[in-house]
């Protein structure tokens, strides 16, 4: 049986200690690490482990109906 290719946007965030992820698609899903890379890869982690609880507990499996875009502006404010 073939897979279905999901595909959901994750924000990552830089703070003082390192960087956090989260999807807003996946409300609760969400990742810590010490680098980008690092975050990045336990991101990709945590939304498998999030996807196989909501097969294992029948939950159907979100959409992802979020984007992200920047703005650019000719000055700062």
């Amino acid at each position: 049986m073939k897979k279905a290719i999901r595909k959901f946007l994750i924000v990552i965030e830089k703070s003082k200690d390192g960087f956090g992820s989260y999807s807003p698609d996946l409300p609760g899903c969400v990742a810590v690490g010490a680098t980008r890379d690092e975050v990045e890869e336990k991101m990709y982690e945590a939304i498998n482990f999030h996807l196989e609880g909501l097969k294992e507990d029948g939950i159907p499996i979100p959409e992802s109906e979020s984007y992200a875009e920047y703005m650019i502006l000719s000055s700062a404010v």
